[in-house]
C-alpha cells in the first residue's frame, strides 16, 4: 500500500486517469467520484460531509455505505490513495494532481508583478486549454468546480498570450490566443488580445479576420456589435478610420453597379 518509490499521478484535465510510475491504473467509477472530489478541496473533509456530497439523493446511512464502499473499492489500485482517519478524508499528500499545477500558473500569470518566462511553454498552454472533468457535468459538486476552472483558465490564457506578445514571441502568443477564443468563442477580450498578438507581429490582414470573425459570432449569437474598444484595433484602411468588414467580392459588384 506504501508509495515510496513510485510517481503516481491523478489527471482530471479533459478526463479521469489515475497513473503509477506513468503507467494507467484501473479503478471504478465510484473509486473515481471519491478521489476527483477530494483531490478539489482544499482541506481534508469529515466522512459525513463527503458523503453528502457525493451522494445527495439518497439517505445518510446509504450514502455512507457508499463511502465506505467506494474507499475499499480505492485500495484496490494497490497504493495508498486516500488518507483516511475515523473523522476525515483527504487525498494522499504524493500524488501529484494536474489542475493543482495548472491552477498554480494560472495564478502566476495572471500576477503582473511576477516574472513567469520559466511557465511560457507549451505545456501550460495545453493544460489552460483543457476543462476539467467534461464529461463529468452530471454531478452538481463538478460543475461548480468546472465554472471556477474555466473562468481562471480564460484568464491565464489571456494573460499568457500578452506576455508572450510582449517578449516577441509572437507565434506562441497567437496558438494562446486561439486557445481563449475557442475555449470562449463569445469573450471579446480574448479576441483583443490575439488581434494584438497578430498586430505585434505585423500581420495586420490576420487581425482584421480576428475583428470579423468576433463580430459575426456576437452578432449572430447575441445580436451585438464588438465593443469600441475592439473597434479602435482595427487596422486603418485611410485616414486613420477603421476598416469594416467586408464580404468577399462586394466591391467588385459596387463597381460593377456603378458603370
Amino acid at each position: 500500500m506504501s508509495a515510496e518509490g513510485h510517481v503516481i499521478t491523478l489527471r482530471l484535465l479533459k478526463s479521469f486517469a489515475l497513473s503509477v510510475d506513468h503507467k494507467r491504473v484501473p479503478i471504478s467509477s465510484s473509486a473515481q467520484r471519491l478521489l476527483a472530489f477530494l483531490a478539489l478541496q482544499d482541506m481534508p473533509r469529515t466522512r459525513t460531509y463527503v458523503a453528502g456530497m457525493l451522494w445527495p439523493d439518497v439517505t445518510a446511512s446509504r450514502a455512507n455505505a457508499n463511502l465506505r464502499s467506494s474507499l475499499w473499492r480505492s485500495t484496490r489500485t494497490g497504493h495508498q490513495v486516500i488518507d483516511a482517519s475515523t473523522q476525515e478524508l483527504a487525498i494522499a499528500k504524493q500524488i501529484n494532481v494536474d489542475i493543482h499545477a495548472a491552477a498554480t500558473r494560472a495564478h502566476r500569470l495572471l500576477d503582473m508583478s511576477r516574472p513567469c518566462d520559466d511557465i511560457l511553454t507549451a505545456q501550460t498552454r495545453a493544460d489552460l486549454s483543457a476543462d476539467l472533468l467534461p464529461e463529468w457535468s452530471e454531478n452538481e459538486w463538478v460543475l461548480i468546480e468546472q465554472e471556477q476552472y474555466h473562468e481562471l483558465r480564460l484568464y491565464a490564457l489571456e494573460a499568457m498570450t500578452e506576455r508572450l506578445t510582449a517578449a516577441g514571441r509572437h507565434g506562441e502568443a497567437v496558438a494562446a490566443g486561439l486557445a481563449a477564443v475557442r475555449a470562449e468563442p463569445l469573450r471579446e477580450s480574448a479576441h483583443r488580445v490575439l488581434m494584438n498578438a497578430h498586430l505585434a507581429a505585423g500581420n495586420r490582414g490576420a487581425a482584421l479576420r480576428q475583428y470579423e470573425q468576433c463580430r459575426r459570432v456576437l452578432l449572430d449569437e447575441l445580436g451585438l456589435e464588438p465593443s469600441q474598444t475592439l473597434t479602435n484595433l482595427v487596422p486603418p484602411h485611410s485616414e486613420g478610420a477603421p476598416r469594416r468588414p467586408q464580404r468577399v467580392g462586394s466591391s467588385a459588384a459596387q463597381r460593377a453597379m456603378s458603370r
